[in-house]
């Protein structure tokens, strides 16, 4: 098949988001299908095009940048252009252009699936309802005219007010992590290179933002510490992020805590985050809102047990693979007290590494895609 993925940024910019289709894109690849990807140029230094891992990768320069959104016009065109060669189109939302993307290649005769990350949630402020409201009635609408849509969850799709209406054309397949396992001896050396020898270390990683809820994760530090005195913390992610202001309400937090924090900043090597799931022995993930997020896949893959906020989406990896606990969401004394728990019973939950091995084997996700897009080219879907 020759396929095309499209979304706002591509390798090598690093978010969950660009991390999903990455991996998906690459995977199809290595199975012997034509693959590009479409998205805008966010660091000008970037060439339009190159081919990274078998993916012919397209950029389109940007005009303006507004927060986290790229205003790219020459990105519709480009699509038009890359149709004429093109049998399944893959679109990565939340996506800006999607209607009209979608509207396009449809028009076009091309197969279109939008691939859901989670719904859109912005900061507070006083553009937020509206759009959103727009983002809500412009998805919905593309996710009618597409092919299919393909979130991860039926647990999260439950308590979306965008795949609800939208049940009939759901297609649930896992995110695939293709990442590879920790290398001991690096971590045994990292450990003691960063003064964390016989810590027991608390993990959490991403973008130190709201929606992640690592204020959470402060309030509960101190029980934690309380119980377990060689706690430590260790973040691996952006923290200062310019049109967020999150981890500034929070710096002090941290200052008051930094005898108990290793902040590492973003990683980008594939090993060396790896080695960071390896260097942990929890991994914490407090988050207000996460459809599915995929360091928690990277994590039980590196043999790193978890304690979730019990939010849609989120608990499904625990619950299918019993390697964490599951604690109330927003509340930092619940998830203080997974974290003791599980501290405590290492040994149990870290049995169940195999069965996260299995269940989210990433050659299993990319088969997916294919069958799905498959069965659309051949009309059975």
């Amino acid at each position: 098949m020759r396929i095309l993925f499209l979304l706002t940024y591509y390798y090598p910019h690093w978010t969950g988001l660009t991390a999903y289709a990455r991996r998906i894109a690459e995977g199809l690849a290595r199975r012997g299908h034509t693959v590009h990807a479409l998205a805008t140029q966010h660091d000008p230094a970037l060439p339009l095009e190159e081919v990274h891992r078998g993916v012919l990768i397209h950029r389109v320069p940007v005009k303006h940048q507004l927060s986290r959104a790229s205003i790219a016009p020459g990105l519709l065109p480009r699509l038009d252009q890359l149709l004429k060669d093109v049998d399944v189109l893959s679109i990565h939302i939340p996506f800006p252009e999607v209607l009209p993307a979608t509207a396009l290649a449809r028009a076009r005769g091309v197969k279109v699936f939008l691939t859901h990350n989670g719904d859109l949630v912005l900061p507070a402020g006083p553009a937020k309802r509206p759009l959103e409201a727009g983002y809500y009635l412009t998805t919905g609408l593309a996710g009618r005219l597409a092919t299919g849509v393909i979130p991860q969850t039926r647990d999260y799709a439950a308590s979306s007010a965008l795949l609800r209406p939208l049940w009939d054309k759901l297609h649930f397949i896992y995110a695939p992590v293709d990442q590879p396992p920790p290398d001991a001896a690096r971590v045994a050396a990292w450990r003691t290179a960063l003064g964390l020898d016989g810590k027991v270390l608390v993990g959490f990683a991403g973008r130190f933002v709201e929606e992640k809820g690592f204020d959470f994760l402060l309030g509960a530090v101190s029980d934690i510490v309380a119980k377990i005195p060689n706690a430590h913390f260790v973040f691996a992610g952006e923290s200062e992020i310019p049109y967020e202001t999150f981890f500034d309400a929070h710096r002090a937090e941290l200052e008051a805590h930094r005898d108990h924090f290793t902040m590492l900043g973003l990683i980008t090597d594939d090993q060396k985050m790896a080695d960071f799931y390896g260097l942990i022995d929890i991994f914490a993930l407090p988050s207000r809102s996460d459809c599915f997020p995929s360091t928690q896949i990277e994590a039980v893959r590196a043999g790193t047990p978890l304690v979730t906020a019990d939010i849609p989406g989120a608990r499904e990896i625990v619950k299918v693979t019993g390697m964490g606990r599951i604690v109330a969401a927003r509340d930092p004394v619940a998830l203080a007290e997974g974290i003791i728990d599980v501290a405590s019973h290492l040994p149990d939950y870290r049995a169940r590494h195999g069965v996260a091995l299995d269940i989210f084997d990433p050659e299993k996700a990319f088969i997916a895609y294919e069958d799905v897009f498959d069965r659309a080219m051949k009309g059975t879907l």
